[in-house]
């Protein structure tokens, strides 16, 4: 197997790891929240959610930060100035919005469903929905490197059709 393709299959094992830790630490902090009162903080929901709130950005942090190399894919830059892109590089470059848009949402479900202290929409499906974004958002990685794999291949193929 390609160095590349492991690299990536690794990265993809650890951002999965990571989603659904936060996924599952969200839905038991919403468990934990609905066992009290609207107006109580429940200390251990709170724990839980912030717990997925930063396992959340860890995972996409670590998605972003390995996946931002020169070999699994190029500038993004060049992606968009480039008329000739393959779908692979275009579906990579439109999972990469699609990631942080899903990233932005948990996470902000999460820290809303920490805070709440009110029985309307946030109290009863906040912490539930953000960990359910978490598993939305590691599919949406799995996604992107899928693409970024496909679109390293592609232009290898072409490089070496060239030579």
């Amino acid at each position: 197997m390609d160095k590349v393709v492991t690299d990536a299959v690794i990265v993809c094992v650890v951002v999965l790891a990571l989603d659904t830790a936060a996924g599952i630490l969200g839905i038991l902090g919403q468990a934990a929240q609905n066992k009290v009162e609207c107006d109580q903080l429940v200390n251990e929901a709170y724990r839980l959610s912030f717990g997925a709130a930063a396992l959340a950005i860890a995972a996409h942090a670590s998605a972003n930060l390995f996946g931002r190399c020169d070999c699994l894919c190029p500038q993004l830059t060049s992606i968009r100035a480039s008329n000739r892109a393959s779908v692979y590089r275009k579906l990579q470059l439109a999972a990469a919005y699609f990631s942080l848009i899903v990233f932005c949402v948990e996470a902000s479900l999460l820290i809303a469903g920490a805070l709440s202290k009110s029985c309307g929409f946030v109290h009863g499906h906040a912490l539930a929905l953000g960990g359910i974004m978490c598993f939305v958002h590691g599919m949406t990685i799995i996604a992107y490197y899928v693409a970024a794999i496909a679109g390293y291949h592609e232009d290898r193929e072409e490089g070496s059709q060239r030579q």
